[in-house]
């Protein structure tokens, strides 16, 4: 195998990783996009108890049917301006894969919009922004409708420290 045939075949292998269902919302007019086997429910926004000491974005915790799950402002995260809560706010509940088990983390977004059937093909690797930026949260950008919706690997959104501190609240 020619070293052609072999980084095709990478590509291919990724198309195929990234191909799929993904949940959309929007953030500050921008669409984004989180595999669906990954939420676990979408609810409206619930009162959140905040935790001192934590990250700004780390908003606090909410009690969803019993269980004490963190909740993370993804606009704030991403160092986006915090905004007023709407109706149209809703908090999406993913599970998240750390280092040593999976976990449940509400974040926060301004909007969800449909399920996206993403087909390899219409799926980008992400552009290079230079070394500085961190886009390894990012796994691609999936051209839709003549728009863009940024993909994210939500298991990669919060770096190990950030999880860590997350983990603690919950």
């Amino acid at each position: 195998m020619n070293d052609e045939t072999q980084v095709m075949g990478q590509d291919i292998q990724a198309m195929g990783r990234r191909e799929g269902k993904y949940l959309t919302f929007s953030l500050a007019n921008e669409e984004y996009g989180i595999g669906i086997l990954k939420i676990k429910e979408i609810i409206g926004m619930l009162p959140i108890t905040t935790v001192p000491q934590t990250p700004s974005f780390v908003k606090g915790v909410i009690n969803l049917r019993g269980k004490v799950i963190p909740v993370i402002d993804l606009r704030l995260r991403f160092g986006m301006a915090g905004i007023e809560y709407t109706e149209r706010t809703c908090i999406i509940v993913v599970e998240i894969t750390g280092k040593s088990s999976t976990v449940l983390i509400g974040i926060v977004v301004d909007s969800v919009s449909e399920v996206l059937n993403v087909k390899g093909d219409d799926i980008e690797d992400t552009p290079a922004f230079g070394t500085k930026l961190d886009t390894d949260y990012i796994m691609g950008m999936a051209k839709l409708d003549g728009g863009v919706k940024i993909l994210l690997d939500i298991d990669r959104v919060l770096n190990a420290e950030e999880m860590s501190v997350v983990e603690s609240v919950g």
